[in-house]
């Protein structure tokens, strides 16, 4: 018996688990999609402090990547957007999307579209918006994706990024099962995929789990494919290699007392919440 693996499963549940939509859906609360339309406002709130949310949404051709099951690019689009293109990799969603799409009456104001975000399917200067809410953390050629993003954004444009660094408590997104917080920087990656892998395997969407977040390399090794272990540093490296201009740039603390930590080098990227920019493509 691996003792990595098995000191892992002992700890991996101390704490009660974070409220978290893969469950709430497993356990017929509410849909995925629902608990992120109901999410909507929390994702928009931090850039509130420097636009209003009618002059962020309203008549504003918009692409939200990352979509999900679509329930935040239809909060949107409940704002008066004049539409919303929500993007995801996932091609379950779509359905799951469409479903709620109907709900809202939002049919002729939303599309999902199944696709990659670094080689996005729309002609230059399409969009006037692209929220990018929890998935730059995500993609697996971040630069590419920020280069199509400034590509299909019109002069003037804004790009919304708001994402929880790699060294969040939970920032190795499986906080769906393991419960301990940064799991991710006691254990290596091959003892939290076997650690993962049991705490889901009975579930019913257990396998739909594991294929969202686990794959193989060209080796046949598995690996973490659903993050790319985005940190604060890395970010802003590549946002430097871009030709968006930073119109707002926050770094929100865990808790407000805590804020202090985030200015100390090594210590930092474990102590922030949440990195939120907006960037503007020259006009």
């Amino acid at each position: 018996m691996d003792v990595k693996v098995t000191l892992c499963k002992s700890i991996g549940q101390l704490f009660p688990l974070p409220v978290h939509p893969f469950n709430l859906q497993n356990q017929q609360v509410k849909s995925y999609a629902q608990w992120q339309y109901e999410k909507g406002e929390e994702t928009i709130h931090h850039y509130l402090e420097n636009i209003s949310k009618e002059d962020m949404l309203k008549d504003k051709m918009i692409l939200d990547i990352g979509c999900g099951a679509g329930g935040k690019s239809l909060y949107y689009a409940s704002n008066k957007a004049k539409k919303v293109y929500g993007l995801d990799i996932v091609k379950g969603y779509k359905h799951e999307a469409y479903r709620l799409a109907v709900e809202k009456k939002l049919v002729d104001r939303f599309e999902f579209v199944l696709g990659d975000a670094a080689q996005l399917v729309f002609k230059d200067k399409f969009f006037d918006v692209i929220m990018m809410n929890d998935a730059m953390e995500h993609v697996q050629k971040p630069l590419k994706v920020l280069q199509e993003c400034y590509r299909v954004l019109k002069p003037g444009g804004k790009l919304y990024i708001n994402f929880p660094p790699y060294y969040h408590p939970y920032g190795a997104h499986l906080s769906d099962v393991i419960s301990f917080p940064w799991i991710h920087v006691i254990f290596d990656d091959d003892t939290l995929i076997k650690v993962y892998k049991y705490f889901v395997q009975n579930f019913s969407d257990g396998e739909e789990r594991i294929a969202l977040r686990i794959s193989k390399d060209h080796r046949g090794k598995e690996y973490f494919s659903y993050i790319n272990k985005m940190t604060v540093n890395r970010f802003v490296t590549l946002l430097a290699q871009t030709g968006f201009q930073h119109v707002y740039h926050k770094e929100v603390p865990l808790r407000k007392f805590l804020k202090p930590l985030i200015y100390v080098p090594y210590l930092r990227e474990g102590f922030i919440k949440t990195v939120v920019c907006i960037l503007e493509k020259a006009v």
